[in-house]
């Protein structure tokens, strides 16, 4: 287990952001923001718009990402418009169009698919508006940077830790139980790449048997419970889930708890809220990934920052889109894994407190985890 909160990968390593001015001198103040107004800088930059995708899939997009972004553009002193789009993808589209009627000159977006994402970046270029892929790729769309975590590696990480799970419970020939994000996030593509390459050579071999393996659509976590429910009726024999994040997990583990199998089926997650990590306190859950969405938010909102004051930001790498293969300019992250030895680094990191995370009954399990 790595020790300490995650650096930059090195294809990040270059958030130095190299930038070019590329617009005239800038004056005045900044205009009014649908979600808060930031005071008036000594440069006039444009508005920056965001369209974060939902509340369901994860509670991150709003306890997190857009308190971030939202604190990132108050500190620089930029015109800002952030909403969320609730999973409607007609909304998300009327959204993009409205920023831009109301001057948005940059739009940092989480599409909820490729096709509504490349949707609006096709307008937003029309209309010289550069967009931000923010978390998600925009498959064939074209985005002028993206900006990420190793999304490949963060499913290495799901894979080789319920390995370790099983490992440490020892689990002879574990029956694996796979439930994938939407087949529609090229992020949940990416994840099951990365912990299939760490279980398909054990199915290969026979030291694993290879169970139901489906997907969920939005990553809905009710949706999530009845798949998962009809996965266990059709085989008991389940003794190990990789779950693509903590909602989907939490979905199994519910199941699990009817069949008293919670704590005795490992499962996985990923994003580290408080309800993962609280599963892992529990021994319900064997492990998480944890994605500092800070850094995440810092690094696309100083893209988006540069880009409304008229600078040209570059960045050292690059993501290909799989079915244009163009190399997109891109900032990715460092996941880091979590199990009960070391939730404490992500309270220590601030992305959840200690009062929302040790409250009621955890309490004395944040104390033996090391949570003062």
């Amino acid at each position: 287990m790595r020790k300490g909160i995650l650096g930059l990968t090195a294809a990040a390593a270059a958030l130095s952001l190299g930038l070019t001015a590329c617009g005239g001198d800038d004056g005045g103040t900044t205009g009014t923001q649908s979600s808060g107004s930031a005071s008036a800088p000594a440069a006039k930059p444009g508005k920056i718009g965001v369209i974060l995708p939902d509340s369901k899939s994860s509670p991150r997009w709003e306890s997190a990402d857009h308190k971030f972004l939202e604190e990132a553009f108050k500190t620089a002193g930029v015109a800002y418009d952030i909403q969320n789009a609730q999973n409607d993808k007609t909304a998300f589209q009327t959204i993009a169009d409205q920023m831009i009627t109301n001057g948005a000159t940059v739009l940092l977006i989480v599409n909820l698919d490729s096709g509504t994402g490349k949707a609006v970046i096709d307008k937003a270029k029309g209309q010289g508006v550069p967009v931000i892929d923010y978390d998600r790729l925009t498959l064939g769309g074209g985005a002028s940077y993206y900006v990420s975590f190793d999304n490949t590696k963060v499913g290495t990480l799901q894979g080789e830790g319920l390995v370790k799970c099983l490992t440490d419970k020892k689990v002879d020939k574990p029956v694996i139980a796979e439930l994938n994000g939407s087949p529609t996030d090229n992020n949940a593509t990416l994840f099951k790449a990365g912990y299939d390459a760490v279980l398909q050579p054990k199915y290969d071999s026979g030291e694993y048997i290879k169970g139901p393996d489906e997907s969920v659509p939005d990553w809905d976590p009710r949706k999530a419970g009845t798949i998962f429910e009809q996965m266990l009726t059709s085989n008991s024999k389940i003794t190990g889930v990789l779950a693509a994040n903590d909602n989907l997990g939490n979905a199994a583990i519910t199941v699990l708890k009817k069949q008293k199998l919670n704590g005795k089926v490992p499962v996985t997650g990923q994003d580290a809220g408080v309800q993962g990590l609280q599963n892992i306190l529990n021994g319900d859950q064997c492990m998480t990934v944890y994605k500092a969405v800070r850094k995440e938010a810092e690094a696309a909102s100083g893209l988006a920052v540069a880009l409304a004051k008229g600078e040209k930001p570059t960045v050292s790498g690059v993501t290909k889109d799989s079915q244009t293969g163009q190399d997109v300019p891109s900032v990715l992250l460092d996941p880091l894994p979590v199990t009960a030895e070391n939730v404490k680094d992500v309270v220590d990191d601030g992305f959840v407190t200690k009062e929302e995370l040790c409250a009621g009954e955890f309490a004395d399990k944040c104390a033996k985890a090391g949570i003062q």
